[in-house]
């Protein structure tokens, strides 16, 4: 890296950033020097979050799910900074269901935001990539590297997530982007904590052999570094964080009550 390219302040587009691995993401950026553009459909909550990271940060409401809104957001954003070096694909939903009780439309609504809007985003983002040789993060799910019980929608939308991820490294290599995929297994967020029974906690506790959740803190970890100089020979990888859960099998019986 030469003395200029050292001088030049990065800039991350985190989706999903109004709270959770999102949020945690974005602080983890400014912590380590970027400027970070924030994107969710949740105004009052991204505004909040905005106002709490502090000057580094521009928040832009969009939904992913929208081709073109993602159009109209990417030109902000480029408008605002002037180059995007990182894109972290983070905005999802969570659907959780019997196969029997998954109509088309609530299928539909996950695969919108959990793949459509990764493609959408992506695609719309490469243009600028190419300019900073930057890097894609989407983040799926341990759902997505093995079956679980009432997923079909969400594991099936993180799982194509990964295999896109895949077929970004394999054709942007050549432009010198990098992209990745980072899969979370049960994290300590408020929405897990206040749905998770405690039979389900002990089951995960006991199924992961770290014996805990993760943290937000923990993916965002993962997420920056893949966004960094120091994974710059690291492209088409799929990283699970999930204290092992994903090395030790499936099926918690809590889970399907």
């Amino acid at each position: 890296m030469t003395a200029q390219e050292s001088k030049i302040q990065k800039v991350a587009l985190v989706t999903g950033a109004a709270r959770g691995i999102g949020l945690a993401t974005a602080r983890l950026f400014i912590e380590e020097g970027w400027l970070v553009a924030v994107l969710d459909r949740d105004a009052d909550e991204l505004q909040k979050a905005a106002a709490d990271l502090g000057q580094a940060v521009s928040p832009f409401v969009c939904d992913v799910s929208d081709p073109a809104a993602v159009d109209r957001i990417i030109a902000d954003v480029l408008s605002r900074f002037g180059r995007i070096d990182a894109l972290v694909n983070n905005a999802g939903v969570a659907d959780f269901g019997p196969i029997e009780q998954t109509d088309f439309a609530r299928w539909r609504q996950v695969m919108e935001t959990n793949l459509d809007g990764v493609f959408l985003m992506s695609q719309a983002v490469i243009p600028a990539l190419k300019e900073t040789r930057g890097a894609l993060v989407n983040i799926a799910s341990i759902s997505g590297l093995r079956a679980s019980t009432l997923r079909v929608a969400y594991g099936t939308s993180k799982a194509a997530v990964i295999h896109l991820t895949k077929q970004q490294a394999a054709e942007l290599g050549e432009y010198g982007i990098r992209a990745n995929c980072v899969c979370p297994g049960p994290v300590r967020t408020k929405l897990a904590m206040a749905v998770h029974t405690q039979d389900i906690i002990d089951a995960y506790h006991d199924a992961i052999p770290l014996n805990r959740y993760g943290t937000e803190r923990e993916i965002a970890e993962v997420i920056v570094f893949l966004c960094s100089e120091r994974a710059s020979f690291v492209t088409g990888q799929v990283i699970a964080s999930d204290g092992g859960f994903e090395s030790t099998g499936v099926g918690l019986p809590a889970l399907r009550s």
